[in-house]
């Protein structure tokens, strides 16, 4: 039986590679590191099927290094371990490089799974390459990651999608055997959302399902045969992305029954309960902030709960803290001040810190009059006494302006009390 349309078009070469010219382009920041063979380890970052796995294979071939694979679903830290011993048997047998070990969806290994690669990367036994489709910064490890680069890759442009499938039609002895005619193509790059291994799968469904030997591509073709087909809810794909962008606004626009059902889907389909929990603690923050501070510490509850117990019963937690998220006063305030306090700092860069505000633990700072005119609040009537605490080229700049709310309402007023015409809101 042959192997899928997206596994016989892999491509083996960088000539052969489409997409991430960010990375593999002319100027590319991979490019020379693949041409000279000192590759180091890698963390490859991006939505499913944008070619991290191929883009490993071709470094691993290019290099002319042994190359070792794992996947991290199917794989404990026994697995781990052998494959190291072997890495290190085969080293010099092939090239005087080290060989490659690429580990798939490297985010589903464990904190212990993930130490046991630590010491063969860290004396250059194997070069690591993992792929993740989640943000590596969360789900690998800091000591693993620091000895790793990261690279990101996009989801495929319309351009690249369409030059995958006439790659397809004019390289693929199966699809040779039929006249195929590409008249419309937008509804199939539209279902592969960006993932060029869904795109292909879809692609050769498609051309199967028409017994002619001439097949026309439309998109009426595609709605009848595929797409009254399509999963659910897949969360290694484009659903996985879509759903939780309507979960996240449902919640954002403050209606708890979208928001359940949204969560439902996800539930339903598997989705990792500590992928649900975090999208819900950022939100609490960005949408909800001082509206509702509590609203950020049953997040953070939730997110420790349902890390400890799991399916099924993390179920319950994540619908108790959703429909409170949804049902919470909304602001933005917290998240629209730091964006332009970044900004600030940016334009301005690294403005002197006011002496009366500066540590002065040594002799030598206080006679430089550090600290010097520093009017300690407590001290003062109502804990409080105005002075400026930010460098004198920004004094009285806002970046903080609270939200409509009866919670930030108050503070409002308590900061226009406090600072009279500087808090003029």
């Amino acid at each position: 039986m042959n192997a899928p349309l997206a596994e016989r078009m892999r491509p083996k070469t960088l000539e052969d590679y489409i997409g991430q010219p960010q990375l593999i382009g002319k100027k590319g920041a991979l490019t020379a590191q693949i041409e000279s063979g000192n590759i180091p380890s890698i963390i490859f970052w991006g939505p499913p099927g944008t070619g991290k796995t191929t883009l490993a294979g071709i470094i691993a071939n290019q290099s002319n290094r042994p190359f070792f694979t794992l996947s991290a679903i199917s794989s404990g830290v026994k697995d781990v371990r052998e494959v190291i011993e072997k890495a290190k048997r085969s080293d010099g047998l092939f090239t005087t490089q080290n060989p490659i070990l690429f580990i798939d969806e490297i985010h589903r290994f464990s904190k212990s799974q993930q130490d046991s690669l630590l010491g063969a990367v860290e004396k250059g036994l194997v070069t690591l390459i993992g792929a993740t489709t989640e943000n590596p910064s969360f789900e690998v490890i800091p000591a693993l990651l620091s000895r790793c680069q990261v690279y990101v890759l996009n989801s495929f442009s319309k351009e690249d999608l369409e030059a995958l499938l006439r790659r397809a039609i004019d390289q693929d002895e199966e699809l040779k055997k039929k006249k195929i005619n590409l008249k419309e193509i937008e509804g199939l790059l539209r279902l592969s959302g960006g993932d060029g291994r869904k795109l292909l799968n879809i692609f050769e469904l498609l051309v199967n399902s028409v017994q002619d030997s001439k097949v026309t591509i439309t998109d009426a073709l595609v709605l009848e045969k595929v797409q009254k087909n399509t999963v659910l809810y897949d969360k290694t794909g484009e659903q996985h992305y879509d759903i939780i962008s309507a979960f996240i606004k449902s919640i954002r626009g403050s209606d708890p029954n979208a928001a359940v059902y949204w969560l439902a889907r996800m539930v339903e389909g598997g989705e990792d309960v500590k992928f649900i929990a975090r999208r819900m603690l950022i939100l609490a923050s960005e949408d909800i902030g001082n509206a509702n501070p509590t609203a950020l510490v049953l997040a953070n509850a939730t997110f420790q709960a349902v890390s400890t117990i799991g399916y099924p019963e993390a179920r319950i937690v994540l619908s108790q803290c959703a429909t409170y998220l949804a049902s919470s006063p909304k602001s933005n305030a917290s998240y629209m001040a730091i964006g332009v306090a970044q900004k600030i700092v940016k334009e301005t860069g690294d403005l002197s810190v006011p002496l009366a505000i500066r540590n002065a633990p040594t002799k030598l700072m206080k006679d430089l009059g550090y600290g010097e005119d520093y009017a300690y609040a407590h001290n003062h009537k109502n804990n409080f006494v105005e002075m400026e605490f930010l460098p004198k080229e920004i004094s009285g700049t806002s970046f903080y302006i609270p939200g409509n709310n009866a919670r930030e309402n108050a503070m409002r007023e308590f900061l226009k009390k406090r600072w009279k015409d500087k808090y003029d809101f």
